[in-house]
């Protein structure tokens, strides 16, 4: 049974109830996996790290050992109440894609230890994988597909992981640091912690955009919002240094053409308000730029109109599919974006 929507997903997660016999989450995002494994085990187990009534297992552990899976399914806890076993996959082999599947239906099914909860940690399964196909189709177990986590997903972990040492940040600010977080969860939680560190836990301390320049120690060119603002200011070389910088700091194509869209979705919203009568400063605000990029986004909304935005839409769209496609070299896709769009911002006059 798939659970796409994060409602649904959040009520599995803190509530996972006996008629589910076994969870499989899978994704690029490593990070998202394990911090939803994480609180998924934390609610079967009285001790996800209790050795007694937990089994934790890896690709080597049931590579060529097909009995070993489904003997510590079969098992009985020693303490009582509910086991659970956990197997993290690291690679996309076939034999052990269909190892897990095949005793994940079984389990499903009731035919091992129906008080086991069996989890399973993957990466991106693709259609094909046996292992997804299983997941999908039990009504027993929980398919849990992880993606790149939306703007508003990401300031909500900020300021969650913030909120829990008593410090925060001003709006200006959160924008400022999140456009800089690397997509990858696990690092960006990281990155988070290390600036409630900066702020002092427990301090109570807020912090603005001057006081994140000494701590983020970045050039703003390094991040793909400043990419693709370059790209939309007809600038294809800082554009494109700006994109293989933050690949190579492990940014992904998706995310990258996610960058160009918000930007164009950005342009759009302030020549929107500007033809409804607004001043064109009050437009950059209420369409999120920010004040140390308003005089290039103003000289980009000169050039840009709805009309040539609407026409670049398709494009964007095109390469973000293309780039989530399985086995598509998802970083000259999204290169080739910001190129064309940088082209066509030349023409325009910029």
């Amino acid at each position: 049974m798939i659970l796409s929507k994060r409602p649904e997903i959040d009520r599995f997660l803190s509530n996972p109830g006996p008629e589910h016999r076994a969870a499989v989450i899978y994704g690029r995002d490593r990070g998202g996996v394990r911090d939803r494994a994480d609180a998924l085990a934390r609610k079967v187990a009285r001790d996800p790290n209790d050795p007694f009534d937990v089994a934790a297992l890896t690709d080597s552990d049931i590579d060529g050992d097909p009995a070993r899976l489904e003997g510590e399914l079969q098992a009985l806890s020693m303490m009582g109440g509910r086991r659970l076993v956990r197997l993290r996959l690291s690679t996309e082999k076939a034999a052990i894609d269909k190892q897990a599947a095949e005793a994940l239906k079984a389990h499903a099914d009731g035919l091992l230890n129906p008080d086991a909860f069996f989890l399973v940690e993957a990466g991106a399964l693709d259609r094909t994988s046996a292992l997804r196909k299983a997941a999908e189709t039990a009504k027993a177990v929980a398919c849990i597909p992880c993606y790149e986590d939306e703007t508003g997903d990401v300031v909500r972990l900020v300021r969650e992981t913030l909120h829990r040492d008593q410090v925060g940040l001003t709006a200006e600010a959160m924008e400022l640091f999140t456009v800089r977080l690397p997509k990858e969860r696990g690092v960006a939680r990281q990155e988070i912690e290390r600036l409630a560190l900066f702020l002092g836990p427990g301090s109570g301390r807020t912090a603005g955009p001057a006081e994140l320049d000494d701590y983020l120690g970045v050039e703003p060119e390094a991040s793909l919002g400043d990419a693709a603002a370059d790209a939309f200011g007809g600038r294809a070389g800082p554009a494109q240094a700006g994109l293989r910088r933050a690949f190579a700091e492990g940014e992904g194509g998706p995310a990258a053409v996610r960058a160009a869209g918000l930007y164009l979705g950005r342009l759009r919203r302030a020549l929107a308000l500007v033809e409804s009568g607004a001043d064109m400063k009050e437009a950059a605000k209420a369409a999120g730029v920010f004040w140390k990029q308003e005089r290039e986004f103003f000289r980009q909304a000169r050039a840009w109109s709805t009309r040539e935005l609407d026409a670049l839409q398709p494009d964007v769209l095109d390469a973000d599919r293309a780039c989530k496609t399985s086995g598509s070299p998802d970083h000259l896709i999204a290169e080739r974006l910001l190129l064309s769009i940088a082209g066509r911002a030349r023409r325009l006059g910029l």
